[in-house]
């Protein structure tokens, strides 16, 4: 009784008055999740096609996963592409975000917008006009093309939370870094980015699940030895429910979960 009287906010409303809010977060949380939690039992599914709850549970598909050249080569290039959109987006975000923050210039927020329009354009016009332009340059099927066309998917979100983490920092820090004798480029790294550098850890995980669980843009411009992973799953779902689908998923979810559990444990780490 104590928790339902206790206050919920700094506001005084108490856990009690707002418990109908829980309940609906709850319920769409639930709904949410549930789909995730189908494909899980399923991916441990004996059975040649896919089936929940499963009749017989056995590791096949994940064998299946492992030892299929097709499927390995794959995820080797979905991380190689994830980490290179990683290396390329979060300074590029980064560099953005800081310019943008601290020039103060009135097209500001008109540029910043501009920027982050790939969050707000359909990303199959973005596949399709990429696809466009780099079959005209070559850049179709290769390493290359898909980084550059993931980084343009990835460096806007990149520049929202560094922006985000800007908006809590006290730039008087850095002028006054700057007024001692330091340049603005020391100031950053040596007083702004150590400030930051969790919101630049967590822009930089991002930029790399954005580009690994990518898959419109991948179908378009991604192909051969340098097929992404989640192109193969488009296609195995196409041509034929192959429940190894069910198998990479599920790997695909724990490693995403993994990075962002540990990107929280290394947040609060950080502030203790």
């Amino acid at each position: 009784m104590n928790w339902w009287n206790s206050p919920a906010s700094e506001t005084q409303i108490t856990h009690g008055k707002r418990f109908w809010l829980y309940l609906v977060a709850s319920l769409i949380m639930l709904l949410l999740v549930l789909p995730t939690l189908i494909v899980i039992p399923m991916s441990f599914s004996d059975s040649q096609y896919l089936e929940f709850p499963p009749s017989t549970w056995s590791l096949r598909w994940y064998f299946e996963y492992l030892e299929t050249p097709k499927w390995m080569r794959a995820t080797v290039t979905s991380f190689l592409i994830g980490f290179l959109t990683m290396l390329v987006a979060t300074p590029l975000g980064t560099m953005a975000a800081y310019a943008l923050y601290v020039s103060g210039h009135p097209a500001a927020k008109a540029i910043f917008v501009f920027l982050i329009t790939p969050m707000i354009v359909p990303v199959i016009l973005i596949a399709i006009g990429t696809f466009y332009v780099f079959g005209r340059m070559g850049m179709n099927n290769t390493i290359g093309g898909l980084v550059l066309a993931h980084t343009s998917l990835a460096a806007p979100l990149v520049m929202i939370v560094i922006t985000a983490a800007f908006r809590t920092y006290d730039m008087n820090q850095e002028r006054v870094a700057r007024s001692l004798g330091a340049s603005r480029l020391k100031a950053f790294f040596v007083i702004t980015l150590p400030q930051i550098r969790f919101s630049v850890f967590t822009a930089a995980l991002l930029s790399f699940l954005t580009s690994f669980d990518e898959v419109i843009i991948s179908i378009f411009i991604s192909g051969g030895v340098n097929a992404t992973l989640t192109k193969h799953m488009f296609s195995a779902l196409r041509d034929f429910i192959d429940p190894t689908i069910a198998a990479i998923s599920t790997i695909m979810v724990l490693i995403s979960t993994a990075l962002m559990l540990a990107t929280q444990f290394m947040g609060s780490k950080s502030n203790k």
